[in-house]
């Protein structure tokens, strides 16, 4: 199954294919209410550790570090991803950061790790669940 996840900047319009729109991102933007920016939630919880945050903005970590430590906090706690999943499985999904290069953020780690889980989810979906799933093709002779 293909997914529809997008990434933008919190400060762009809203758009009406915006799909559910989520903020992720550990801090709430400074000077800016809930109600202006056209939110669907704020999902804290699949964002950066704040450790990892601080060490990726002060730059004392390289962005290849940061990634494979996200990635990692990420892989510890699967759970975190759920709620992104269920947004993503009823049409678009935009992910929103305060961040001004969303390349260099969370976002793409972000999208890349929910469309893993979901690919993940869809295949053991496909495979039958109990014996009785085969009941019909057993007794076709």
């Amino acid at each position: 199954m293909s997914y529809d996840i997008q990434l933008k900047r919190l400060y762009r319009p809203l758009e009406k294919d915006d799909g559910a729109r989520v903020l992720v991102d550990r801090l709430w933007p400074r000077g800016k209410r809930r109600d202006n920016l056209g939110i669907t939630d704020w999902y804290r919880d699949a964002s950066p550790s704040p450790g990892l945050r601080r060490q990726y903005h002060q730059q004392t970590i390289s962005h290849d570090s940061f990634a494979d430590r996200y990635r990692r906090e990420l892989g510890d706690a699967p759970e975190n991803l759920l709620p992104l999943m269920r947004y993503s499985r009823r049409g678009r999904l935009t992910l929103l950061t305060a961040s001004r290069d969303i390349q260099a953020s969370h976002l793409p780690l972000l999208r890349e790790a929910i469309l893993e889980a979901l690919h993940e989810e869809d295949a053991t979906d496909l495979e039958p669940s109990s014996p009785p799933c085969y009941l019909g093709q057993m007794t076709s002779s």
